[in-house]
């Protein structure tokens, strides 16, 4: 009975602390993390460049997003034309990699940015140390800690 009870605890314990380690990554982190990425999202300035929403999202990319936030897929048109429902599956994707990078990175928020913007680029985590890769990254990074300043409220002198 002793070892039952200590089972239960140890495992409430461990379900406890995986709960804590998947909610470390806040609504505001996330919050400047989508919107870091739609602001420096590469403008092609062509209607028909084939990637959707503010974000500029390739289509079979956001079918699997979807499906993944939503437990469905979405069209290229019914993600271009709901604003309120990309940025929905944008937070999605991006709190599910910010969480797994915070993890990953020891939680250095300033590399899990980095990291995840990197990813969105180019499906990797690492790898943009140059060129066009590391401009991009390097702009998601500055629009992100620009977005989380706004969001800290500073006293009024």
């Amino acid at each position: 009975m002793r070892l039952l009870l200590g089972g239960v605890i140890v495992s409430f314990g461990l379900s406890s602390l995986l709960a804590q380690a998947q909610q470390q990554v806040s609504n505001a982190q996330v919050g400047a993390m989508v919107e870091s990425l739609r602001l420096a999202a590469p403008q092609t300035n062509s209607p028909n460049d084939g990637l959707y929403s503010a974000w500029q999202v390739k289509p079979e990319t956001l079918k699997a997003w979807s499906k993944y936030c939503l437990k469905r897929e979405l069209t290229p048109t019914q993600f271009e034309n709901s604003p309120a429902t990309a940025r929905q599956v944008i937070s999605c994707i991006t709190r599910r990699e910010l969480t797994q990078q915070f993890r990953t990175l020891s939680n250095n928020e300033i590399a899990a940015v980095g990291s995840v913007a990197c990813w969105w680029m180019t499906g990797s985590y690492t790898g943009c140390n140059s060129g066009f890769t590391a401009a991009y990254v390097q702009k998601v990074v500055k629009l992100y800690q620009q977005q989380r300043s706004q969001s800290v409220v500073s006293p009024s002198p």
